[in-house]
C-alpha cells in the first residue's frame, strides 16, 4: 500500500497547516501551540495547565455547556493536554463535522472569555488533580525527578503547578502568558481526515485567520545547571519506588534516534527488554520496570523507574547498574541488533495505527522542526545505527559519575 504523505500549507497570518489524508470514518484534528509549562514565569507556574482547562468555560458566543455538548452531541469528542513545551487541544468525529470541529477549536482559540466564576470552580478541579498525584508515588516520582534533575529552572516545575499558584491565578494573568504565546506562527493546526487539501484550507482560512500575528519568536529560557545528586524521602504505603537517570540529547541532536534505539531496548515497551529480563523475569523483584527518554527544545532528560518491596531495593538498584554497565562496555551482536531494529519498527508502525496520535505527532513535529519525516525515512536511520554507535551512546548517557537517583520509601513497619 502506498504510503500517504502530509501536505502543508501556511495562512496569511502565518499558521501552519499539516494535513494528512486517509479513507476512514473518523477525522482528528488539533492545535498544538508552543506554550507549555516550561515558558512560564515564577509566579506563573502551573498556568499553562490553568489555561489548558480554562479554555473551554466560555467564549463570546457560547457557554461552557454549549462547548462540551458541541461535538458530545454528534458523537465527537473535544480534548486538549499540557506538557512541558506544548498545550494542545483537539477533536475527534465522524468524517462529516469537519467544519463543525474547526469552528469549535477556533472559537475556543480564539474567543474565550474566561470567566471569573467558572475560574474559581476550575481550580478545585485541579487542586483534586494535584492531590490524587501526590496520591500516586509511581506517577509522583517522575515529577519529582524532574524538579531535582532540572532545579530552579521551569522544566523542573510541575506541569499542575501547586495548590498556592493555582489559587493565586486569576484572569489577567491568563490574558498576559495568551498574549504573549498564543500567536499564529507559534502554532500549528494539524489534520488526518478523509479530505482534500483544498477543502481543510478553505475551512481553516474561514475560522482560523482572525488569529494574530507576531514577528518576534519564543525563546525558551536555557538549562545549563544540571548537578548530579541522590536522594531518598519518606513517600510510600506499600512499595519503594525509585527513578535513575540524567540529562539526555536535545530534539535537535544526531543521537536523540539512536538513544530513543537504545532507550526501547533497555526498558521499553517488550516484556523482553533487558531490565524486563534481568529484574522481573530472572529475580522477580518488580512488576513494572521501564526506560524513558525525553527530549526537548535544547536538552533532555533519560530515567529507569521500578517499584519494588523495601528489602529487595538494594538489589534491585544493583541489577539495573549492572545492564547499564554491560550494554556500555558490550557491543550487540548482529542477530541480537537486527532483532532489536525490528522490534522498534514494529513498535512505531503500531503507533502509527492511531490516525489521533498522528494527527498529535504531525502538530508537534512540524511546531518543533517544521517538517515531517516520513516512516521510510526514520527506519533508514534505524537501519543505519550500528552496535558501536549505541555503545558510544551509552557510554556518554549511562556514565556512573553523572547519574542521579530519587528513592521513595514506606515508612517502617
Amino acid at each position: 500500500m502506498k504510503e500517504q504523505h502530509p501536505q502543508f500549507h501556511t495562512l496569511a497570518n502565518g499558521l501552519r497547516i499539516v494535513h494528512l489524508p486517509n479513507k476512514g470514518e473518523v477525522a482528528h484534528i488539533g492545535i498544538t501551540v508552543l506554550a507549555g509549562s516550561r515558558f512560564e514565569e515564577n509566579n506563573e507556574i502551573g498556568l499553562a495547565h490553568f489555561i489548558e482547562h480554562s479554555i473551554f468555560k466560555g467564549t463570546k458566543k457560547r457557554r461552557a455547556y454549549h462547548i462540551l455538548s458541541r461535538l458530545d452531541a454528534v458523537g465527537g469528542e473535544l480534548n486538549a493536554f499540557t506538557s512541558k513545551e506544548e498545550m494542545c487541544i483537539y477533536a475527534s468525529f465522524t468524517k462529516r463535522y469537519l467544519n463543525r470541529s474547526m469552528e469549535l477549536l477556533a472559537d475556543v482559540l480564539v474567543n474565550s472569555t474566561f470567566p471569573e466564576k467558572e475560574l474559581e470552580k476550575e481550580k478545585d478541579v485541579i487542586i483534586d488533580e494535584i492531590n490524587s498525584y501526590m496520591d500516586s508515588p509511581a506517577e509522583h516520582i517522575f515529577d519529582e525527578f524532574e524538579g531535582q534533575i532540572f532545579a530552579n529552572h521551569p522544566l523542573g516545575n510541575n506541569i499542575l503547578g501547586t495548590k498556592k499558584t493555582v489559587a493565586a491565578f486569576g484572569r489577567k494573568d491568563i490574558l498576559n502568558f495568551i498574549q504573549k504565546h498564543y500567536f499564529a506562527e507559534n502554532m500549528v493546526l494539524s489534520v488526518v481526515g478523509p479530505y482534500s487539501m483544498k477543502r481543510v484550507i478553505e475551512i481553516a482560512q474561514k475560522y482560523f485567520s482572525e488569529v494574530v500575528s507576531q514577528v518576534s519568536q519564543i525563546k525558551p529560557l536555557p538549562f545549563k545547571t544540571y548537578s548530579p545528586s541522590d536522594k531518598s524521602v519518606i513517600y510510600s504505603n506499600y512499595q519503594s519506588h525509585i527513578v535513575i537517570g540524567g540529562l539526555a540529547y536535545d530534539l535537535h541532536h544526531k543521537n536523540r534516534l539512536g538513544l530513543a534505539f537504545l532507550t526501547n531496548i533497555l526498558g521499553g515497551p517488550a516484556l523482553n527488554s533487558k531490565l524486563a529480563l534481568a529484574v522481573r523475569e530472572k529475580h522477580g523483584l518488580a512488576y513494572s520496570v521501564e526506560s524513558s527518554y525525553s527530549p526537548f527544545i535544547d536538552t533532555g532528560y533519560h530515567s529507569i523507574y521500578l517499584g519494588t518491596d523495601k528489602k529487595s531495593l538494594d538489589k534491585a538498584i544493583d541489577l539495573v547498574h549492572r545492564e547499564l554497565k554491560a550494554i556500555q562496555e558490550k557491543p550487540l551482536g548482529r542477530i541480537q541488533l537486527s532483532m532489536a531494529k525490528e522490534q522498534l519498527k514494529g513498535h512505531l508502525a503500531l503507533a502509527s495505527e492511531s490516525n489521533a496520535n498522528m494527527m498529535i505527532g504531525l502538530g508537534k513535529s512540524v511546531l518543533l522542526y517544521d517538517k515531517i519525516e516520513t516512516t521510510k525515512e526514520l527506519f533508514a536511520k534505524i537501519d543505519a545505527i550500528s552496535s558501536n554507535d549505541l555503545m558510544e551512546i551509552a557510554q556518554e548517557t549511562y556514565d556512573a559519575k553523572n547519574l542521579s537517583s530519587l528513592i521513595f520509601v514506606p515508612e517502617e513497619d
